[in-house]
């Protein structure tokens, strides 16, 4: 395993049940984070534990988060609770000649560790950055995080340092003795689709690039 484009898995990040669908690339956890707009990060506090769908994008070996200062989101993960961020895409599903054969493709991903902070020297950056990711060109155009507004949230990031992988594709893997079931197999490949804009009723701005290319750009 190349250390340096590789993630050494540990206790927790080491895939038993079907290691064959294991992946530690670096590569492959950054596109299974860039292709996402949503992760959900599970944490546990004296109430119980809790998994919460939030916003999510990536600087470098970071994984980032945002939320709003009285939050029990933020409150619970800057205190230093341990927490885990799970990614899924589904791709499609796989329909075999048996039913507990059928299965699913799809690219996931676990993070383990413990969110830091990101100081307020760099929040609007990170906010920047956000935006970047929702519509690239956008923080040019929209009106910027104003000092209240960047001082009630909390910017909050997880580095990407024991994290692994899973991902499966192809078709059904159909027992030698199912073979003779004559029944249709095969996947059923399910995308993400975008959709044509929808203009606000009081909207009056000519659609902007990135706007106009969101149509074709998933």
């Amino acid at each position: 395993m190349n250390k340096a484009t590789s993630i050494a898995p540990s206790e927790r990040t080491q895939v038993r049940r079907i290691a064959e669908n294991a992946d530690y690339e670096r590569a492959t956890l950054y596109a299974i984070i860039d292709d996402a707009y949503l992760c959900h990060v599970a944490f546990a506090d004296d109430k119980g534990s809790h998994c919460i769908p939030t916003a999510c994008w990536r600087e470098e070996n970071y994984l980032y988060i945002h939320a709003a200062n009285p939050s029990r989101l933020a409150k619970i993960l800057v205190n230093g609770a341990s927490a885990c961020v799970a990614i899924t895409h589904l791709d499609g599903l796989v329909l075999a000649r048996a039913a507990f054969n059928h299965s699913m493709n799809y690219r996931s991903a676990m993070i383990y560790g413990v969110f830091e902070r990101v100081e307020d020297e760099h929040k609007a950056a990170s906010m920047a950055a956000f935006m970047d990711k929702l519509a690239l060109g956008r923080q040019q155009q929209a009106r910027p995080g104003n000092r209240a507004e960047l001082a009630g949230t909390t910017v909050m990031r997880i580095a990407l340092t024991e994290a692994a992988c899973k991902v499966r594709s192809g078709g059904p893997n159909d027992d030698e003795e199912d073979m003779a079931f004559d029944v249709w197999t095969g996947v059923l490949p399910f995308t993400r689709q975008t959709l044509a804009p929808i203009a606000h009723e009081s909207n009056t701005q000519a659609a902007p690039d990135y706007v106009r290319n969101w149509y074709q750009s998933k």
